[in-house]
């Protein structure tokens, strides 16, 4: 018998999500039987969602925002980046109906990143203290990376996850920073937002960093913006600049769609062809 991969996104606001995109695309390219769509969640329905969701037979889900924690809660058996990260945004639904949680942004955020590019024992600076920047902490500690300066809106209303990170990677040098006192970041090797600062329609555009600070990157560092709509935010256009290296937000998003896939299919799409399906629908919604 073929499986038939009913799969979803649960989150709010989701609307313009390019997930479905990207694993219907797969499944075409793949010939294979499988239906993927947006199921907008809010908080107070994440219980009735997830019982409509075994009940319905589907194969897994992608988890985001607001869910990404509590949707823990529901797990039977999770991965290692699920136990690093304390956040969830892949779930594959067993045959007895149990939950399995994975953590594929982490594996997306280190596959975009370079080979070529070597962070061992090297310094980042993250803006942001949200589920990805947990993501993106954990990919930069596998990485190799020893020293982390984590800029935050508020020092003190983060500090929970800044000894969350502290306690789950006690081998790196943790230090939060508030925003307003970014001033030089000449010793960084590599510079991530993980806010949603500069995505398309938030503070579309507007920077995290300012260009004084972009300007003190030493030559060889990268500038890494998770955000992915528009491709070239107001954070990445400062990095061409200034001529520093760079890697946008879209290469995460699709390397932890694949990687989900994977996990629930078996199979691998491919990178290229799902990369330029995405590029198509942004031209065809900016026109």
């Amino acid at each position: 018998m073929t499986q038939n991969y009913k799969l979803g996104l649960i989150g709010y606001p989701i609307k313009h999500s390019y997930s479905p995109l990207l694993h219907n695309t797969a499944f075409r390219e793949l010939n294979i039987q499988g239906s993927y769509e947006i199921l907008e969640t809010k908080p107070e329905d994440l219980v009735s969602r997830i019982k409509y969701l075994r009940a319905n037979k589907y194969y897994g889900f992608n988890v985001t925002i607001p869910h990404k924690v509590p949707v823990g809660l529901f797990l039977t058996r999770y991965d290692d980046d699920v136990n690093l990260t304390g956040s969830v945004n892949t779930v594959k639904i067993e045959e007895d109906t149990t939950l399995t949680g994975y953590n594929t942004d982490v594996f997306g955020f280190m596959k975009a990143i370079p080979k070529d590019i070597n962070l061992e024992g090297k310094k980042a600076v993250v803006i942001g203290t949200g589920g990805a920047a947990r993501a993106v902490c954990t990919g930069l500690y596998k990485k190799g990376i020893k020293n982390m300066d984590i800029y935050t809106r508020n020092v003190i209303n983060s500090s929970d996850v800044i000894k969350g990170l502290r306690d789950r990677f006690p081998s790196v040098t943790i230090k939060a920073v508030q925003n307003s006192l970014m001033n030089g970041l000449e010793d960084v090797d590599i510079l991530v937002n993980t806010t949603p600062v500069g995505m398309k329609n938030f503070d579309e555009d507007n920077s995290p960093v300012d260009d004084k600070n972009i300007e003190s990157l030493p030559e060889h560092a990268i500038v890494y913006d998770i955000v992915y709509n528009p491709l070239e935010t107001a954070l990445i256009s400062k990095a061409v600049k200034y001529n520093k290296k760079y890697i946008l937000g879209i290469d995460m998003l699709i390397w932890q769609a694949i990687k989900a896939f994977e996990i629930w299919t078996g199979e691998t799409p491919d990178f290229n062809l799902l990369k330029n399906k995405v590029f198509e629908q942004m031209l065809i919604n900016k026109t």
